[in-house]
């Protein structure tokens, strides 16, 4: 690791063991990045002034001089006015707005460490964040700073933004010159990303400053391939590092602008797509399916880049989506381990069905539970290696997710000859029922081509018969009377026998975080209850 350039060095001191990291590759020559690098300077800088950064639904424009203006006035107050030190770690909460931006990328400048939680996260998970990554400092939305405010955090010192109090972050005085950036080692840590919750046990994801920048420089850069004229939108919250490289990081390293939204469902992402007309969007599969409803009522024609991750894609709404809109969603498998996504095709290279061919700077094959390679077509873990890796805060998982070198993702993946890999299912969400293999998404995707099916989710209950039974948890269109009768029976000219769901449970609606990924813990522990 090279000279740091942090006072507080709590997140380097909390990293695993080095012979517990993975291995990395910088093949391309775009990731061969220098000794000393602050990524947020990177973002921000050879742009031109005038060039629009960041919209707002209302109509605001930034551009990327004024974005620089207010960056480092941010980090003029955090250094000066507010003592942080480079190192510490800082809070960050808020809707998705360009002063939440502005705040990220200010932390990042000043050499401090940047931990983004949602708006909509819960004081106990707020609390738990803190008591984990030690946190000292937030920058807090006024809107929202009631919720970190009853987390009580034992010395943390909260600052808000946006609102009218004279302690506030915009009202406090700022000299009005450049901000130095911190000449940050390009390994100093930038950030630690909590993971989404799907398990109910938060990890913090370590990620270094080039860290930050390789994501764009692989994904971004080889398979999105964004342009300056293009305008980004999306769902994920830059809570999530699917939406954190969506919405801030991808459109600032092309040069490119984001139009951020604080509303963004479905029926605001057509809308905002029409009016604003969007050219990029990111967003989970289950919007994309749940867009299709109305889609006739927006125009969509600005739409050139369509990515999907989060969830597996169903091969279904990949073909009604092109169908409607002549474009191919961009599948992709992505963690927050790694930071953004590291499978994926775009154009003619991306097939429905599968997930695609490891992103340029990556690598991936399927093993087995002994790190062995596994034949094609032979279903296995997936194995994968880059220029990011896995580095959980303090965490003895890291153990189980790094083995051997490589990022053990957690997915169970077929490798075709032609060097495609098919998601088959999440390892832990394999449903062994009497000796029977059966993936959860396969069931999925059969019981959503049924047409009054508006989602479903599949997972595995104890039994003492079978070892497990298929349960389906389904959610029906308004309106629809389909029973479970009528599902088993169109199942059964889908899929063989042993496959089929034994129970079928149905919702009003499926247990999903804030980027539409499903939390199959949820369902899991329900039945495992029962």
């Amino acid at each position: 690791m090279h000279v740091t350039a942090h006072l507080d060095t709590f997140a380097r001191d909390h990293l695993p063991p080095p012979d517990e990291w993975p291995d990395l590759c910088f093949d391309l020559p775009e990731l061969a990045y220098p000794q000393r690098l602050n990524c947020a300077a990177e973002l921000l800088a050879d742009t031109p002034p005038d060039r629009p950064a960041f919209r707002t639904p209302d109509g605001e424009v930034w551009t990327y001089g004024g974005l620089r203006e207010r960056v480092d006035r941010i980090a003029h107050v955090l250094t000066a006015g507010l003592g942080v030190v480079p190192g510490n770690r800082v809070l960050l909460r808020g809707p998705t707005t360009p002063w939440l931006a502005a705040c990220w990328l200010a932390v990042l400048k000043a050499g401090a460490v940047a931990v983004t939680v949602l708006a909509q996260a819960r004081p106990r998970e707020l609390a738990t964040v803190c008591r984990l990554a030690r946190i000292g400092h937030a920058l807090c939305d006024a809107r929202v700073l009631d919720g970190l405010l009853r987390a009580e955090v034992p010395g943390l010192a909260v600052t808000p933004y946006g609102g009218d109090t004279p302690d506030d972050l915009l009202r406090r005085p700022a000299p009005d010159t450049p901000f130095p950036a911190v000449a940050t080692a390009a390994d100093d840590v930038a950030l630690i990303a909590f993971t989404s919750g799907t398990t109910g046990r938060p990890k913090g994801c370590v990620h270094f400053h080039r860290d930050v920048l390789a994501v764009a420089d692989t994904f971004s850069r080889h398979v999105l391939r964004p342009v300056p004229d293009d305008l980004f939108a999306g769902s994920p919250p830059p809570g999530f590092t699917f939406g954190l490289g969506g919405l801030v990081v991808f459109p600032l390293r092309a040069g490119a602008c984001a139009l951020l939204l604080e509303q963004a469902s479905p029926r605001h992402l057509l809308a905002a797509v029409a009016e604003h007309r969007v050219t990029v969007l990111f967003t989970a599969p289950t919007a994309y399916r749940t867009m299709l409803e109305t889609l006739d009522g927006y125009d969509v024609s600005s739409l050139r880049r369509c990515v999907s991750a989060g969830e597996n894609l169903p091969a279904d709404t990949w073909h009604a989506w092109h169908e409607r809109t002549g474009l191919r969603l961009i599948n992709g498998i992505g963690t927050t381990e790694l930071l953004h996504i590291f499978l994926s095709a775009a154009d003619e290279r991306a097939q429905p069905g599968t997930t695609g061919v490891p992103v340029p700077g990556w690598r991936a094959r399927v093993q087995d539970a002994d790190g062995a390679p596994v034949p094609d077509g032979v279903p296995g873990l997936l194995a994968v290696r880059g220029p990011v890796g896995c580095r959980y805060l303090a965490d003895p998982r890291q153990r189980e997710y790094v083995r051997d070198g490589w990022n053990i993702t957690g997915d169970t993946c077929v490798r075709a000859s032609d060097g495609r890999f098919r998601f088959v299912a999440r390892a832990d969400d394999m449903i062994v029922s009497a000796g029977y293999n059966i993936a959860g998404p396969e069931v999925e995707d059969a019981l959503l081509r049924h047409p009054d099916v508006a989602e479903a989710a599949v997972v595995g209950r104890p039994d003492e018969r079978r070892g497990q039974v298929a349960v389906a948890y389904t959610v029906l269109r308004p309106g629809a009377r389909t029973g479970e009768d009528a599902l088993r029976t169109f199942l059964a000219a889908e899929l063989a026998p042993y496959k089929c769901p034994r129970v079928f449970v149905f919702l009003d609606a499926l247990p999903r975080t804030a980027t539409g990924k499903l939390r199959r813990f949820l369902l899991r522990s329900e039945g495992d209850q029962r």
